[in-house]
Protein backbone atom coordinates (compact mmCIF):
# COMPACT_ATOMS: atom_id res chain seq x y z
CA UNK A 1 0.00 0.00 0.00
CA UNK A 2 1.34 3.34 -1.29
CA UNK A 3 1.94 6.18 2.02
CA UNK A 4 -0.77 8.23 0.37
CA UNK A 5 -2.95 5.29 0.28
CA UNK A 6 -1.63 4.94 4.17
CA UNK A 7 -2.42 8.28 5.32
CA UNK A 8 -5.35 9.86 3.27
CA UNK A 9 -7.91 8.27 5.86
CA UNK A 10 -6.81 10.24 8.36
CA UNK A 11 -5.49 13.80 6.94
CA UNK A 12 -8.73 15.81 7.33
CA UNK A 13 -8.34 14.89 11.40
CA UNK A 14 -4.23 15.90 10.97
CA UNK A 15 -6.05 19.03 9.34
CA UNK A 16 -8.43 19.81 11.94
CA UNK A 17 -5.61 19.32 14.94
CA UNK A 18 -3.41 21.38 12.83
CA UNK A 19 -5.78 24.27 12.90
CA UNK A 20 -6.57 24.02 16.56
CA UNK A 21 -3.08 24.21 17.65
CA UNK A 22 -1.87 27.07 15.61
CA UNK A 23 -5.54 28.48 15.92
CA UNK A 24 -5.41 29.09 11.70
CA UNK A 25 -6.09 26.50 9.04
CA UNK A 26 -4.08 28.07 6.31
CA UNK A 27 -0.93 27.80 8.55
CA UNK A 28 -1.69 24.31 10.09
CA UNK A 29 -2.45 22.95 6.55
CA UNK A 30 1.10 24.52 5.62
CA UNK A 31 2.88 22.49 8.49
CA UNK A 32 0.75 19.54 7.48
CA UNK A 33 1.90 20.24 3.65
CA UNK A 34 5.89 20.46 5.10
CA UNK A 35 5.18 16.97 7.11
CA UNK A 36 4.10 15.28 4.11
CA UNK A 37 6.60 16.54 2.04
CA UNK A 38 9.08 15.11 4.19
CA UNK A 39 7.56 11.54 4.17
CA UNK A 40 7.73 11.87 0.62
CA UNK A 41 11.23 12.68 -0.11
CA UNK A 42 12.15 10.54 2.70
CA UNK A 43 13.53 12.78 5.06
CA UNK A 44 11.28 11.60 8.22
CA UNK A 45 9.67 7.96 8.32
CA UNK A 46 6.76 7.02 9.87
CA UNK A 47 7.58 4.74 13.16
CA UNK A 48 6.81 1.37 12.79
CA UNK A 49 5.99 0.72 16.17
CA UNK A 50 3.17 3.54 15.82
CA UNK A 51 -0.03 3.15 14.03
CA UNK A 52 -0.31 5.15 11.13
CA UNK A 53 -2.61 7.68 12.23
CA UNK A 54 -0.75 8.21 15.60
CA UNK A 55 2.94 8.10 13.22
CA UNK A 56 1.43 11.02 11.35
CA UNK A 57 0.58 12.83 14.02
CA UNK A 58 4.13 12.32 15.45
CA UNK A 59 5.66 13.21 12.30
CA UNK A 60 3.47 16.67 12.23
CA UNK A 61 4.40 17.04 15.82
CA UNK A 62 8.53 16.60 15.01
CA UNK A 63 7.82 19.42 11.83
CA UNK A 64 6.04 21.51 14.04
CA UNK A 65 7.90 21.51 17.31
CA UNK A 66 11.29 22.61 15.33
CA UNK A 67 9.14 25.62 13.99
CA UNK A 68 5.90 26.56 14.60
CA UNK A 69 6.15 25.99 18.39
CA UNK A 70 8.96 28.61 18.25
CA UNK A 71 7.35 31.14 16.30
CA UNK A 72 4.12 30.83 18.11
CA UNK A 73 2.59 34.28 17.60
CA UNK A 74 -0.64 35.57 19.70
CA UNK A 75 -1.06 39.27 18.30
CA UNK A 76 -3.84 37.99 15.86
CA UNK A 77 -6.15 36.36 18.67
CA UNK A 78 -8.66 39.35 17.96
CA UNK A 79 -9.12 37.72 14.88
CA UNK A 80 -10.20 34.80 15.51
CA UNK A 81 -13.08 33.03 16.96
CA UNK A 82 -13.72 32.15 20.43
CA UNK A 83 -12.67 28.94 20.79
CA UNK A 84 -9.37 29.63 18.74
CA UNK A 85 -8.94 32.54 21.21
CA UNK A 86 -9.23 29.91 24.49
CA UNK A 87 -7.30 27.71 22.49
CA UNK A 88 -3.95 30.08 21.71
CA UNK A 89 -4.14 30.94 25.43
CA UNK A 90 -3.63 27.68 27.24
CA UNK A 91 0.37 26.86 27.31
CA UNK A 92 1.29 25.04 24.02
CA UNK A 93 2.24 21.90 25.62
CA UNK A 94 -0.56 21.55 27.51
CA UNK A 95 -2.35 22.60 24.94
CA UNK A 96 -1.49 19.91 22.46
CA UNK A 97 -1.81 17.39 24.99
CA UNK A 98 -5.49 18.64 25.50
CA UNK A 99 -6.68 18.27 21.99
CA UNK A 100 -5.22 15.13 21.41
CA UNK A 101 -6.74 13.64 23.74
CA UNK A 102 -10.37 15.56 23.88
CA UNK A 103 -10.36 16.74 20.13
CA UNK A 104 -8.97 14.13 18.24
CA UNK A 105 -9.90 11.20 20.99
CA UNK A 106 -6.02 9.95 21.44
CA UNK A 107 -5.85 7.67 24.68
CA UNK A 108 -3.15 9.40 26.75
CA UNK A 109 -0.42 6.50 25.71
CA UNK A 110 -1.32 7.59 22.14
CA UNK A 111 -0.65 11.30 23.20
CA UNK A 112 2.78 10.12 24.98
CA UNK A 113 3.90 8.84 21.35
CA UNK A 114 2.92 11.52 19.14
CA UNK A 115 4.62 14.28 21.45
CA UNK A 116 7.58 11.80 22.72
CA UNK A 117 6.70 11.76 26.27
CA UNK A 118 5.31 9.01 28.78
CA UNK A 119 1.50 8.54 29.87
CA UNK A 120 2.01 10.57 33.30
CA UNK A 121 3.33 13.42 31.72
CA UNK A 122 0.53 13.78 29.44
CA UNK A 123 -2.06 13.01 31.97
CA UNK A 124 -0.46 16.31 33.98
CA UNK A 125 -0.24 18.36 31.20
CA UNK A 126 -3.93 17.74 30.38
CA UNK A 127 -4.69 18.10 34.06
CA UNK A 128 -2.85 21.57 33.48
CA UNK A 129 -5.00 22.61 30.87
CA UNK A 130 -8.35 21.93 32.45
CA UNK A 131 -7.32 23.92 35.28
CA UNK A 132 -6.40 26.78 32.85
CA UNK A 133 -10.21 26.29 31.28
CA UNK A 134 -11.83 25.52 34.09
CA UNK A 135 -10.18 29.04 35.70
CA UNK A 136 -11.34 30.89 32.53
CA UNK A 137 -14.98 29.47 32.17
CA UNK A 138 -16.25 29.32 35.84
CA UNK A 139 -19.80 29.27 35.23
CA UNK A 140 -23.09 28.37 36.92
CA UNK A 141 -24.63 24.78 37.07
CA UNK A 142 -27.81 23.41 37.51
CA UNK A 143 -27.79 19.73 38.63
CA UNK A 144 -30.70 17.92 37.42
CA UNK A 145 -30.78 14.31 39.37
CA UNK A 146 -32.78 12.43 41.91
CA UNK A 147 -30.54 10.68 43.92
CA UNK A 148 -29.37 12.29 46.70
CA UNK A 149 -26.09 10.70 47.08
CA UNK A 150 -24.75 11.22 43.58
CA UNK A 151 -26.12 14.68 43.25
CA UNK A 152 -24.08 15.44 46.59
CA UNK A 153 -21.20 13.88 44.37
CA UNK A 154 -21.43 15.72 41.10
CA UNK A 155 -22.23 19.09 43.38
CA UNK A 156 -18.93 18.09 44.82
CA UNK A 157 -17.01 17.36 41.48
CA UNK A 158 -18.81 20.72 40.00
CA UNK A 159 -17.10 22.70 43.29
CA UNK A 160 -13.37 21.16 42.85
CA UNK A 161 -13.62 22.57 39.62
CA UNK A 162 -14.11 26.00 40.77
CA UNK A 163 -17.74 26.32 39.61
CA UNK A 164 -20.92 27.30 41.60
CA UNK A 165 -23.96 25.25 41.75
CA UNK A 166 -27.21 27.83 41.01
CA UNK A 167 -29.88 24.68 41.61
CA UNK A 168 -29.87 20.97 41.81
CA UNK A 169 -33.66 19.14 40.67
CA UNK A 170 -35.15 15.74 41.08
CA UNK A 171 -37.76 16.43 38.26
CA UNK A 172 -38.30 17.86 35.11
CA UNK A 173 -40.52 20.55 36.83
CA UNK A 174 -38.07 21.39 39.72
CA UNK A 175 -35.40 21.67 36.54
CA UNK A 176 -37.98 24.21 34.45
CA UNK A 177 -38.55 26.23 37.68
CA UNK A 178 -34.71 26.57 38.61
CA UNK A 179 -33.83 28.09 34.82
CA UNK A 180 -36.75 30.34 35.26
CA UNK A 181 -35.01 31.50 38.38
CA UNK A 182 -31.25 31.56 37.28
CA UNK A 183 -30.25 31.21 33.92
CA UNK A 184 -27.43 28.11 33.91
CA UNK A 185 -24.03 27.92 31.84
CA UNK A 186 -23.75 24.58 31.92
CA UNK A 187 -26.94 21.72 32.74
CA UNK A 188 -25.75 18.25 34.10
CA UNK A 189 -28.76 16.06 33.87
CA UNK A 190 -29.70 12.46 34.73
CA UNK A 191 -32.31 11.03 32.45
CA UNK A 192 -34.87 8.99 34.97
CA UNK A 193 -36.31 11.70 37.17
CA UNK A 194 -37.88 10.91 40.85
CA UNK A 195 -41.43 11.32 39.62
CA UNK A 196 -41.30 9.21 36.05
CA UNK A 197 -40.49 12.20 34.33
CA UNK A 198 -37.70 12.62 31.63
CA UNK A 199 -34.50 14.70 32.13
CA UNK A 200 -34.28 14.37 28.61
CA UNK A 201 -37.41 16.57 28.26
CA UNK A 202 -36.39 18.79 30.61
CA UNK A 203 -33.15 19.44 28.69
CA UNK A 204 -35.40 20.17 25.77
CA UNK A 205 -37.89 22.47 27.47
CA UNK A 206 -34.54 24.25 28.76
CA UNK A 207 -32.48 24.45 25.17
CA UNK A 208 -35.95 26.06 23.65
CA UNK A 209 -35.04 29.33 26.26
CA UNK A 210 -30.96 28.99 26.06
CA UNK A 211 -28.19 27.74 24.43
CA UNK A 212 -26.53 25.93 26.94
CA UNK A 213 -24.08 22.81 27.19
CA UNK A 214 -25.67 19.60 28.55
CA UNK A 215 -23.52 16.59 29.78
CA UNK A 216 -25.67 13.73 30.19
CA UNK A 217 -25.18 11.43 33.63
CA UNK A 218 -27.31 8.54 33.15
CA UNK A 219 -27.26 4.68 34.16
CA UNK A 220 -29.38 4.00 31.05
CA UNK A 221 -27.49 5.63 27.50
CA UNK A 222 -29.18 3.36 25.18
CA UNK A 223 -32.25 5.56 25.67
CA UNK A 224 -30.50 8.47 24.10
CA UNK A 225 -27.84 6.36 21.34
CA UNK A 226 -31.21 5.69 19.46
CA UNK A 227 -29.86 6.95 16.08
CA UNK A 228 -33.32 8.63 15.78
CA UNK A 229 -32.55 12.32 16.97
CA UNK A 230 -29.54 14.59 17.40
CA UNK A 231 -27.67 12.33 19.99
CA UNK A 232 -25.92 14.40 22.85
CA UNK A 233 -22.04 15.34 22.04
CA UNK A 234 -21.19 14.48 26.15
CA UNK A 235 -22.90 11.32 27.55
CA UNK A 236 -21.56 9.76 30.81
CA UNK A 237 -22.44 6.17 31.95
CA UNK A 238 -23.41 5.53 35.58
CA UNK A 239 -21.43 4.81 37.49
CA UNK A 240 -18.95 7.20 36.16
CA UNK A 241 -15.23 8.01 37.27
CA UNK A 242 -14.96 11.62 38.78
CA UNK A 243 -12.00 12.18 36.15
CA UNK A 244 -14.65 11.55 33.87
CA UNK A 245 -16.69 14.13 34.65
CA UNK A 246 -14.69 16.77 35.61
CA UNK A 247 -13.11 16.01 32.18
CA UNK A 248 -16.98 15.87 30.63
CA UNK A 249 -17.32 19.32 31.97
CA UNK A 250 -14.01 20.88 30.98
CA UNK A 251 -14.76 20.11 27.56
CA UNK A 252 -18.32 21.11 26.93
CA UNK A 253 -17.88 24.72 28.52
CA UNK A 254 -14.64 24.56 26.36
CA UNK A 255 -15.76 23.77 22.90
CA UNK A 256 -19.65 25.18 22.75
CA UNK A 257 -19.88 27.72 20.27
CA UNK A 258 -20.85 31.45 21.41
CA UNK A 259 -19.82 30.37 25.27
CA UNK A 260 -17.17 33.29 25.55
CA UNK A 261 -20.05 35.67 24.80
CA UNK A 262 -22.71 34.71 26.80
CA UNK A 263 -20.00 34.71 30.03
CA UNK A 264 -19.01 38.51 28.51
Amino acid sequence: MSLLARLAPHLPYVRRYARALTGDQATGDNYVRVALEALAAGERQLPPDMTPRVALYHVFHAIWSSTGARLEDTSGLEGQDDTARRLMRIAPRSRQAFLLTALEGFTPSEAAQILSSDAHAVERLIGEAQAEIDAELATDVLIIEDEAIISADIESLVRELGHTVTATATTHDEAVDAVARHRPGLVLADIQLADGSSGIDAVKDILKRFNVPVIFITAFPERLLTGERPEPTFLITKPFQPETVKAAISQALFFHPGREKEAA
